[in-house]
């Protein structure tokens, strides 16, 4: 695959196939095929380790692989072990299985800070979770959440603040209020704005940038002081980060936490954990009202939880989270040398922790440009990189990141082109990718 040769026509195919009997074309919106260039949207048929293959025929080397959640690489051998032994058991039965048992001990484990852990099968449910049991704790409606970061839950108290807020009432909406990353006297000013009327402050505890000192622990000290509830969002940073979520690394424990993606690999999964005396208010052993704080048909599948202990297994044994920075630290190293050497280092940028890296295209002023991202998704793609982000799952080679630096060389120098010619149009072989959040079609 090389140059203007791609052509994805059995692609093309099943994704009309997707549209007819899929809104949007795909179960995440993520992955729409408005998110690549027009005609690029390669349909997945299958992938092992850092590599999959269309249904056309063609390989790609993977970034960003499930939406962060396959951060060992597809159908690894030790998670796939466990998953299978237990399917030839059940997967699920009238009363808790011991797996359960056995998962949550080993979250517990390999999390220390949290005290109990309920799992689930999504991130949404489990960071919707952790806000009604602060409200419940709380007695308080409010919610504030960082508006720095990009998404904590499909439901209204949070969908309610996007450019997508149709079908949620207003009165929901209203009841979400937002702060920015990194700004203590910001949190302040908004407690003072909202007096015993905010049940929780949910963030990510880091992101594309590290947080400033003392951030962390200060947010929780204005959250206690103020008689609210500290939630970290660690569905990406979990694992990432470290095997014990950021909250390992920066040693600031939150009050209530959220895990999944990466703790499934693949797997359906995720978590709330959290402080004992906040999780048993969604239990039976205590005398107030009783809290519904999740209760799944699914969420305790064995086959998903023992991928999860599977997963965990594997990092701490393997050094997995050293491994990601490490592969990393050596892609966004080559992709800035790759950008300086054509002369738009200022253009394409790569940011955020190298284990968890994603990268901006800047127009000739400097400003975020979709145009320009979807020549260099064109570029990729036609070279054999599937990279909505450059986020990277352990199973990379060092050639693969290699192969990716070559390939992002490539690109820049069409980049170049383009910014000389003061327009990308002509790269682009039609419209231009969409953000998600988009108020119209």
């Amino acid at each position: 695959m090389s140059g203007e040769e791609l052509e994805l026509p059995v692609s093309r195919a099943v994704n009309e196939r997707l549209h007819a009997a899929i809104p949007g074309g795909a179960h995440t919106y993520a992955k729409g095929d408005d998110q690549y260039p027009q005609d690029l949207a390669p349909v997945i048929s299958h992938g092992r380790g850092a590599r999959v293959w269309d249904v056309d025929g063609n390989e790609y080397v993977e970034y960003g692989s499930g939406l962060r959640s396959v951060s060992l690489g597809h159908a690894h051998p030790r998670v796939l072990e466990a998953v299978r032994r237990e399917l030839d058991r059940g997967s699920n039965f009238v009363r808790p299985s011991v797996v359960e048992a056995e998962a949550a001990e080993r979250f517990l484990a390999t999390v220390p800070t949290a005290e109990m852990v309920k799992f689930a099968k999504n991130g949404s449910d489990a960071t919707t979770a952790a806000v009604r049991l602060a409200r419940a704790v709380t007695g308080r409606a409010r919610v504030a959440l960082c508006a720095d970061h990009p998404f904590f839950s499909v439901d209204d108290w949070f969908i309610g603040t996007t450019p997508m807020p149709a079908g949620i009432p207003s009165e929901t909406a209203d009841l979400t209020v937002t702060f920015p990353y990194g700004d203590l006297a910001a949190v302040e000013a908004l407690f003072d704005r909202y007096p015993d009327e905010i049940a929780c402050l949910i963030l990510e505890p880091a992101t594309q940038t590290e947080p400033p000192p003392g951030y962390l622990a200060g947010l929780r000290d204005l959250a206690h002081r103020h008689g609210s509830v500290l939630v970290f969002d660690e569905m990406i940073t979990g694992f990432r980060w470290s095997e014990a979520g950021a909250q390992g690394l920066y040693g600031v424990t939150p009050d209530l936490s959220t895990f999944g993606k990466a703790l499934g690999n693949g797997f359906a999964v995720s978590a709330l954990a959290g402080r004992r005396e906040l999780m048993e208010w969604g239990g039976l052993r205590h005398d107030g009202d009783r809290v519904f704080l999740l209760s799944t048909t699914h969420g305790a599948e064995t086959h998903a939880l023992a991928a999860a202990m599977a997963v965990q297994a594997t990092y701490v044994e393997e050094g997995v989270t050293a491994r990601l920075h490490a592969l990393g630290e050596r892609l966004a190293a080559g992709v800035r040398d790759a950008a300086a050497a054509m002369g738009v280092a200022e253009h394409v940028v790569v940011r955020g922790r190298a284990s968890n890296l994603v990268f901006a295209t800047l127009d000739a002023r400097g400003v975020p440009s979709q145009e320009y991202r979807t020549l260099f998704l064109r570029r990729l793609l036609t070279g054999g990189v599937l990279a909505p982000s450059f986020v990277v799952s352990s199973a990379l080679e060092e050639a693969d990141v290699d192969r990716t630096v070559d390939v992002v060389g490539q690109a820049c120098a069409v980049y170049r082109k383009a910014l000389d010619a003061g327009d990308p149009t002509p790269w682009l072989g039609g419209r231009p990718v969409r953000p998600v959040f988009r108020r119209r079609v």
